[in-house]
């Protein structure tokens, strides 16, 4: 029988997902009251998801107005990209001093969750999978900073990234020409993992990020 979490866990989880959609929007205060009447969930596991959504760097704590969703500006789009270069494209070379064949599994688990989520048109599914996926690849660095600070800015990339796909109505297709390329990359991703390919593993990722940061660019710009 499977365990049930506790209900900090729940919390979060279902507040995370209600960010990421944009169901609670950037610079919205979080009604702590309402959540607590919604989810049946008592107040005290509230305020620790909300606790562990402010480590993530998802919501702020302001003075006498609790906790607001972090807001999104164009100045923190190009922070993220940035960082998403120094730090996805460092991770390699540490990556590969490592023994990733574990790693690469549950990398390759993850890509059939990412295919099988645009198969269903799942946009939520799509997003997590993505994460799951990228955030493999960071704990193949062996270095938990290199995977807090990865998931910090991956937090940020999932909200732009659900954004993104929330007006495709068929995800099937539109694999035909931005996602069918993602799913190339990934593949390219494991392969020079498993071949400890090192310069070509640094430009499928530096590739990869220009493809999602043409995305966002076409679709900020629509």
């Amino acid at each position: 029988m499977a365990t049930r979490q506790p209900l900090a866990v729940q919390a979060y989880e279902i507040i995370h997902e209600k960010i990421i959609t944009m169901a609670i929007k950037p610079g919205e205060h979080v009604d702590e009251k309402a959540l607590v009447e919604e989810l049946g969930i008592g107040r005290t596991p509230i305020r620790e998801a909300l606790l562990r959504l402010a480590s993530d760097r998802l919501v702020e704590s302001r003075p006498n107005k609790g906790f607001v969703v972090k807001p999104l500006t164009l100045q923190d789009v190009k922070a993220m990209f940035e960082a998403l270069n120094i730090l996805e494209i460092g991770a390699c070379t540490l990556t590969l001093n490592q023994d990733v064949r574990g790693c690469i599994n549950v990398m390759k688990d993850a890509q059939r969750l990412v295919k099988q989520s645009i198969e269903k048109n799942d946009v939520i599914g799509l997003v997590k999978s993505n994460h799951s996926f990228h955030m493999h690849f960071a704990r193949c660095s062996g270095n938990e900073y290199i995977v807090g600070a990865l998931n910090e800015v991956r937090n940020e990339v999932n909200r732009l990234a659900y954004l993104s796909f929330a007006g495709v109505r068929d995800l099937s297709r539109d694999l035909k020409n931005h996602y069918r390329t993602v799913i190339r990359e990934h593949e390219l991703i494991i392969k020079h993992l498993e071949q400890r390919n090192l310069k070509d593993l640094k430009d499928t990722v530096r590739t990869h990020i220009r493809t999602f940061q043409k995305r966002i660019l076409n679709y900020l710009a629509s």
